[in-house]
């Protein structure tokens, strides 16, 4: 089984993605179990610091790399917070959880009519650090932000991410049905394709 290390230490984000890879028959390993630090991310885009981090990962483990830059991006907000998602709810004093930023996100929304948003994925995948045709797959789901929390499935923002084509939101959706149909479904999708063309040549 070949490997590739991900650029990240997120559990959830970690067992969506090695379901999906599963069928390219690789073994996903968190950059945390290699004993690899966090890249740094400076960048104002998904895909600027999805390569950093794969770039970084791949640069200490010695092995592939596939990085993934998720954000939610709400209209009413200019598509903020963006690539600042994960440490949303510390601008406001919270400590950052997945709790505090729906926390955050629904005090920051309570008087907004518009609540239409989006959640952004972008993959990249690199063969090794300098890399210079990294793969890059990109998945947007979209929705509206409820009033509450909805669901005790998924993470981040799915308890307060409706879909309206199914009526519910993420987190009240089978496991089978969100990974269809999320951001991050549908970026590694793509994501499965790129790497059969060009990596494994099927």
């Amino acid at each position: 089984m070949k490997r590739i290390v991900l650029a990240s230490n997120n559990a959830g984000k970690l067992d969506e993605l090695q379901t999906m890879f599963a069928p390219l028959g690789v073994e996903l390993v968190k950059q945390g179990d290699l004993n690899i630090s966090e890249a740094q991310e400076p960048f104002h885009t998904f895909v600027e610091n999805a390569l950093a981090k794969a770039r970084h990962a791949s640069r200490y483990a010695g092995l592939p790399a596939v990085a993934d830059d998720a954000g939610l991006c709400v209209d009413a907000f200019g598509g903020l917070p963006g690539v600042q998602t994960a440490y949303y709810c510390t601008q406001y004093g919270y400590e950052k959880s997945d709790a505090n930023n729906v926390r955050a996100l629904l005090e920051q929304m309570q008087n907004v009519d518009n609540r239409r948003a989006a959640l952004v994925s972008t993959l990249v995948a690199v063969k090794h650090p300098d890399d210079p045709e990294p793969l890059i797959a990109v998945g947007r789901a979209v929705g509206e932000i409820t009033r509450q929390p909805i669901g005790d499935k998924g993470f981040g923002f799915d308890p307060v991410m409706f879909i309206p084509r199914f009526g519910k939101t993420f987190a009240e959706l089978p496991v089978d049905v969100k990974n269809e149909n999320s951001h991050r479904g549908q970026s590694s999708r793509q994501m499965l394709a790129l790497m059969r063309e060009r990596w494994f040549g099927a």
